[in-house]
């Protein structure tokens, strides 16, 4: 199962030089980079850690992508995503996330139901990878 989080998610994967087009137009923006990584990709899992310090000085997108090359040996079997983030005042958000890195084996996730008072059902989503124990979860050394 194919997880499906943040911009370009129902594309094929972006390879370098598309990323790179995509950390320019965030600098042409004036947004800053960050990169994030984690072994939860739950949709609800907000906290994801973060790799280095956010780039808000960076001029050219060569920077961001030796920081990815880095993050990527560094965690070759999380989830890895790029985000630009606008300081602009009254904006103050993420303006574009994506990601760049996943493990070889996507487990997906578990839809799990119950049942509750009268006719009403509840759902919810298990990662399968959540089974197992933060930092070994798609089988990395952490």
């Amino acid at each position: 199962m194919r997880i499906t989080q943040g911009a370009f998610s129902f594309l094929p994967d972006l390879d370098d030089t598309q990323i790179r087009a995509q950390i320019d137009y965030c600098l042409r923006n004036g947004w800053a980079v960050s990169l994030e990584y984690t072994d939860d990709i739950h949709p609800r899992n907000v906290y994801w850690q973060m790799y280095g310090q956010p780039m808000f000085d960076l001029a050219d997108a060569g920077g961001a992508m030796l920081e990815l090359q880095a993050c990527r040996e560094t965690f070759p079997d999380h989830y890895i995503r790029v985000n630009g983030f606008d300081s602009t005042r009254g904006w103050e958000t993420v303006r574009l996330s994506f990601l760049v890195n996943r493990p070889a084996h996507e487990p997906g996730l578990r839809l799990r139901r119950t049942e509750a008072s009268g006719r009403l059902q509840r759902y919810a989503l298990d990662g399968y990878a959540a089974q197992r124990e933060p930092g070994r979860r798609y089988g990395a050394r952490c």
